[in-house]
């Protein structure tokens, strides 16, 4: 009897300390996505932009949710971001276009660290961009990448084949060598989507044909020299980048920032993964091993989940 008695205190007492350690890993019982709501009459909202960009649904959430908040009178983006695939890239461009178009509000990208590839796609929809002088700017391309692992099947002793309803369904299948026809099949595509994202940066920054043409093959610039060649506006800090909202919205010093709280994960979000979001979500991630873990998680993903498909993405950034 006592044994049985002890026994139940044990499994409470084991419940009440699960649940501690699940609190204290900043997971609440029903979440909280909303925290505190805009409050002052003229607010500049604070957005980041933060990741490998796999997809915007988060970043475009947050945009949306201030549109039409009448307190809401400029939009500061935070970017720190090597890019990712090239629709999510091109879909979070289009909404802060959009955004800017039917709100009237003026939108601010800041980069203090990296804006490249697919960011800076993003970027160049804002009203002005502003970055340190020593940030990565640009690196306006596209690349494809492909794995060979021919010669570790043959190692393992594993035959790999396709029974498929055409000659190019297979293309840039890991267990072949890939043929000419297809390469030129996919160098068309990257032709397509390059040409895509140039005719964007020049339409959106007013930039001409010939400084597209020297620049905009996949190399580098500091912030100073995106200045310089007008890849960028102004040279500066998020509170440069913080002023300069305010002033496009006429609202002196009389403002209030309000950063966009974090979604705090709820005990119904366990196991799933339906919004993992690199942009607002897995870089700040303090679950699943911490910081190290998600650094890994990016490294696996960017050489593994990405493979195969166009990019506007920097390489070599996440690897060590």
């Amino acid at each position: 009897m006592k044994r049985s008695f002890f026994g139940r205190w044990m499994v409470i007492v084991l419940v009440i300390v699960g649940l501690i350690s699940i609190l204290r890993m900043g997971i609440s019982w029903f979440g909280n996505e909303d925290e505190s709501k805009v409050t002052h009459k003229n607010t500049i909202v604070h957005i980041d932009l933060v990741g490998v960009i796999y997809n915007g649904k988060k970043f475009i959430k947050n945009l949306k949710k201030y549109e039409d908040d009448n307190n809401v009178k400029a939009v500061v983006i935070n970017v720190n971001s090597p890019g990712g695939a090239v629709g999510p890239s091109q879909e979070v461009y289009s909404e802060i276009k959009r955004f800017r178009e039917t709100s009237k509000k003026p939108v601010v990208c800041v980069s203090t660290g990296i804006m490249a590839s697919g960011a800076y796609y993003s970027a160049v929809a804002c009203d002005r961009i502003i970055v340190a002088p020593g940030a990565l700017v640009g690196s306006i391309g596209v690349i494809m990448e492909f794995a060979n692992l021919e010669k570790l099947y043959d190692w393992a002793k594993i035959s790999r084949y396709t029974i498929t309803s055409g000659k190019f369904k297979d293309s840039g299948a890991e267990y072949r060598s890939m043929r000419d026809d297809e390469r030129a099949l996919f160098q068309n595509m990257i032709d397509e989507v390059y040409a895509q994202f140039k005719n964007t940066v020049m339409d959106s920054r007013k930039l001409k044909e010939e400084v597209m043409l020297k620049y905009a093959d996949g190399r580098v610039f500091t912030g100073a020299k995106a200045v310089e060649l007008g890849f960028a506006d102004a040279v500066g800090t998020f509170a440069d980048g913080v002023a300069a909202a305010a002033e496009m919205a006429g609202l002196g010093k009389n403002y209030e920032l309000y950063e966009v709280p974090k979604k705090k994960r709820s005990i119904f979000d366990l196991g799933d993964s339906s919004e993992d979001d690199p942009i607002n979500s897995l870089v700040d991630s303090k679950l699943n091993g911490g910081e190290m873990a998600v650094k890994k998680l990016l490294k696996v993903a960017v050489k593994a989940e990405l493979l195969n498909q166009p990019l506007y993405l920097m390489p070599g950034f996440w690897s060590e």
